[in-house]
């Protein structure tokens, strides 16, 4: 039982009855009694209140039995919107959602260049165009998470992003003195790791998240949490080292992870080897189901890294669900399983290794969902991904 202030406890019931309709969708106020236990008045009068607010809606449920159809309560999804955004080198996706977690629009803009006011600027210009788009629904534009590939301390100042060579650059503060709108800064692996959760695995609560791209990061969840270590770093796992003494890295260190373990790697390597220019994914689905050998045997060796440091990653957190992120992977035949062929110790002990279904766009996802929770101020959200993308 929560003890405490009227207001504290009206804040408290507010946000277990938000919680309970975004995760049901359609839900009566008999049922919220039912399973919150709270008592009808209190939620007559939080119910009262949110719909004068315009943040639920009644619909009355159709059914074929004799008696009142009951009056079902769900989000309603156009008083707001939230604008998730994944800043990446030489591209930014934009993804807008409504309150519901519905996909409403998805938009990606190449960039040329890395200059961080020139990048500062487009960035501006396009969350303005898209407050103005959406200025008209009650709440209008409630929220813009920002993701980027680099790390970002617990006050979201961006620590270092080595693709585009930016160091202690406050971009929160930056775009709000441009913008009256409320903006977020995040770490895209932790981002990646959130929407696994809200989408397709919301009954997990440790989970580890592997991110291949030019680098490898990790988003990691503990007892459901997000785990983001003393001044917000955690899951700096590409700097991990697997081999002492070996290749040296822009970190400082010799022998980190993703030196070997990088999609970017594989690229480069089969570039050499095969005497070619440019390489996409689509290139190397081909050369596997040709059968051709050094593309095989450069994939062989992306696996064995691979699987190094998963199992460190696997024995320091014991995870329920390990999810690993990356389009090189899904192009290659029986990849899980020969990772799983890798982890033998008896100590290495973990519930399920999964391909992640949400792709390159985990991130904004993620952005999105976690926008949403930030402005319901509930302790979590669910969505179907399935639902919001139709």
């Amino acid at each position: 039982m929560v003890i405490g202030d009227g207001a504290y406890i009206k804040k408290i019931n507010r946000s277990l009855i938000l919680q309970k309709i975004i995760e049901h969708e359609f839900i009566s106020r008999a049922e919220i009694a039912k399973i919150t236990g709270l008592n009808k008045a209190t939620i007559s009068v939080q119910v009262a209140d949110l719909l004068n607010e315009k943040l639920v809606q009644e619909t009355q449920q159709e059914h074929n039995t004799v008696g009142r159809r009951p009056i079902m309560l769900s989000i309603n999804g156009n008083a707001g919107y939230v604008l998730g955004i994944d800043l990446d080198f030489k591209e930014i996706k934009f993804q807008i959602a409504d309150l519901q977690g519905n996909i409403v629009e998805v938009n990606t803009m190449a960039i040329h260049t890395e200059v961080y006011e020139e990048v500062l600027y487009i960035l501006v210009e396009e969350i303005r165009n898209y407050k103005e788009k959406y200025s008209t629904s009650h709440y209008g534009l409630v929220q813009t998470i920002i993701g980027v590939h680099g790390t970002v301390n617990n006050d979201e100042w961006i620590q270092f992003i080595p693709r585009l060579q930016w160091s202690n650059k406050d971009l929160k503060s930056d775009i709000e003195r441009e913008i009256d709108i409320d903006i977020s800064i995040e770490n895209t692996a932790n981002l990646s790791i959130f929407a696994e959760r809200v989408y397709k695995y919301p009954d997990s609560d440790n989970m580890l998240g592997i991110v291949l791209g030019s680098g490898i990061g990790a988003g990691i969840i503990n007892d459901g949490k997000l785990v983001k270590g003393h001044d917000g770093y955690a899951g700096e796992i590409g700097h991990m080292i697997i081999f002492p003494f070996g290749q040296e890295c822009r970190c400082g260190n010799s022998g980190c992870w993703e030196l070997y373990a990088a999609e970017s790697v594989v690229f480069s390597q089969l570039m050499e080897k095969l005497d070619r220019p440019s390489l996409n994914y689509h290139d190397i689905k081909q050369l596997l189901a040709a059968e051709d050998p050094e593309t095989y045997d450069v994939m062989r060796n992306f696996i064995s890294y691979i699987s190094i440091g998963l199992n460190n990653m696997i024995n320091s957190y014991n995870p329920e669900t390990l999810i690993i992120n990356s389009e090189l992977l899904k192009v290659y035949p029986n990849a899980i399983e020969e990772i799983v062929a890798n982890l033998q110790s008896s100590v290495c002990v973990y519930g399920q290794i999964v391909l992640s279904d949400l792709g390159k766009d985990a991130s904004v996802l993620g952005a999105s969902a976690l926008a949403i929770q930030n402005f319901f101020e509930v302790k979590e959200v669910v969505f179907s991904r399935e639902e919001v993308l139709a």
